[in-house]
């Protein structure tokens, strides 16, 4: 896997696909053969991270910008199981320590952050229908208002996800990132094809900055999902399993 953070108390990053692993590695349970593989996956994942898998927290990904606030009582949500995993949820954070938050992805953009200020912890899948319904923007918004925390206190990890050049669209894709009105810089038409090319890792950098996270403190692993033999990709295989992006805040 890469680690993407590990300073003091907070680790967080995501797992590769695996030729040596059971399913390639493939970490979710909603595109499994076997979902005792997945659990096995998992396990093996939070022997590594040293934090219990019933400590761990999925959710139900349905691709949109609906977010939700872990506790303690929610520990181990699917993390056995598929069916106990938080509903209708694409983004989750916590001010709760020893608590792992999940993000499946296979292209989409998956965005770890911490404010060590606030306590806070939190995970974000980003495919191109959560990024033009600005589910970044709407949780880490939401998080700054009601925790009364300051956005220049946010640290986010940008994660492998689809690049540019793999990530084509039609004109209604294209129409509604345009529509964001700042998308324009990450966008690319190849007459040849007929086709838009969408940097979404970029526009999801530029939603972070336009709410006051400083530029210095938001970082991208410009892998491609698709490119990379580690990388799980639905655009080349819709068989394709998931990458497990993660984040933990552990106590002293």
């Amino acid at each position: 896997m890469k680690i993407y953070i590990e300073r003091k108390n907070i680790i967080a990053g995501m797992t590769l696909k695996r030729d040596d692993r059971l399913e390639r590695n493939n970490m979710a349970l909603h595109v499994t053969k076997n979902e005792e593989h997945v659990i096995e996956n998992r396990k093996r994942l939070a022997e590594t991270l040293k934090v219990p898998l019933n400590h761990f927290v999925c959710a139900n990904q349905t691709h949109s910008a609906n977010f939700y606030e872990v506790t303690g009582e929610d520990k181990g949500r699917g993390a056995l199981e598929q069916g106990s995993a938080i509903p209708n949820t694409d983004a989750l954070y916590t001010k709760e320590a020893n608590i792992v938050l999940c993000t499946f992805t296979a292209d989409c953009v998956p965005l770890m952050f911490y404010n060590e200020k606030a306590n806070i912890i939190g995970v974000i899948h980003s495919g191109w229908k959560g990024t033009v319904q600005e589910i970044v923007k709407k949780t880490l918004s939401h998080i700054i208002e009601t925790e009364s925390c300051s956005a220049e206190d946010f640290h986010v990890y940008i994660g492998m996800a689809l690049s540019q050049k793999r990530f084509e669209v039609d004109e209604d894709v294209y129409q509604l990132y345009d529509d964001l009105g700042y998308a324009d810089p990450f966008i690319s038409y190849h007459e040849n094809t007929n086709k838009y090319h969408i940097d979404n890792q970029l526009v999801v950098k530029t939603q972070c900055e336009q709410i006051g996270i400083p530029e210095k403190q938001i970082a991208i692993d410009r892998t491609c999902t698709y490119d990379s033999e580690v990388g799980f990709s639905y655009r080349e295989d819709k068989q394709a399993g998931r990458h497990l992006a993660f984040i933990v805040r552990k106590t002293d």
